[in-house]
């Protein structure tokens, strides 16, 4: 009989077998790590999160590419960016880091889900003729109102482990799954230790129409994949596509049907399918 591994073990294992890597960040460093060999695929995760939101992708997708997966400025490992604290100077951070581990270098496929998605597209627009294709995933920064969600459950400090990992399964519920059956003891483990290390807080960006505007000068050609039951997506998944397609005419669209805003996770197969397509097309 296979033994199941404990989440936390997960987590070790795909981490133990990555090379790391370390670029300046504020008083720190902002932490990459790399998997897989052959043509370099940069991915940002979203927000209060770290490079765990891409666990279940990391596997497939470093059969095919050499994956450089940071924790963006303020999340994970990494440090926070220099004040002030905004989107722009995390993307400022990562181009500095981009100079740094890929001086010179041309051809850069970059994607980025939910407020990763953000961070990449401002890191496309800075780095212009470098980039290859960019790929957003669920994002916000679009300029358009989300339709009100559930209150988000708060831990306190009197619970004790069972009824933290319930609040984190409720708060998972709410915004990234779109089946809470879909809701396994990996999912919530991911979502404590990302939540319990997070200090930057993007969702402050989210409403903002900041994304919208730096893709206007973004070279690179834009795709974009989404979970049809997003819930950052409501009320209308289409309008967010026309925001996309404003200055990116040429959009490549994936969907992935039924799945929520966690879609890499909550249909990694599907979601893994979607995105090796997409990036195997000029």
């Amino acid at each position: 009989m296979t033994a199941v591994l404990e989440p936390a073990a997960v987590v070790d294992a795909l981490a133990r077998v990555a090379r790391k890597e370390c670029t300046p960040c504020g008083d720190g460093s902002m932490i990459w790590r790399v998997w897989g060999a052959g043509e370099p695929l940069l991915l940002f995760h979203g927000g209060s999160g770290s490079w765990t939101h891409w666990l279940r992708n990391i596997p497939e997708l470093a059969s095919h590419y050499e994956l450089w997966v940071p924790d963006i400025p303020g999340l994970g490992d990494s440090t926070m960016p220099p004040k002030p604290w905004t989107p722009a100077s995390i993307a400022q951070v990562v181009v500095a880091g981009i100079d740094a581990l890929f001086p010179g270098r041309s051809g850069l496929r970059i994607a980025g889900f939910s407020f990763g998605g953000h961070v990449a597209g401002l890191t496309a627009a800075r780095l212009g003729n470098r980039v290859h294709e960019l790929t957003l995933i669920g994002v916000a920064g679009l300029g358009l109102p989300a339709e009100p969600r559930a209150p988000f459950a708060k831990e306190r400090t009197s619970m004790g482990p069972a009824e933290r990992a319930e609040v984190h399964r409720q708060n998972l519920e709410v915004l990234m799954f779109a089946d809470a059956a879909n809701i396994d003891t990996l999912a919530v483990h991911l979502q404590s230790e990302n939540m319990r290390r997070a200090r930057f807080r993007s969702r402050p960006f989210a409403a903002t129409d900041e994304l919208a505007r730096a893709l206007a000068g973004v070279k690179a050609p834009l795709k974009t994949i989404w979970g049809t039951r997003d819930a950052i997506a409501r009320p209308s998944l289409d309008a967010r596509l026309d925001i996309l397609r404003r200055h990116h005419p040429e959009l490549q669209v994936r969907l992935i049907e039924g799945a929520g805003h966690w879609v890499m996770y909550e249909a990694a197969e599907e979601f893994n399918a979607a995105f090796l397509d997409l990036l195997s097309q000029a």
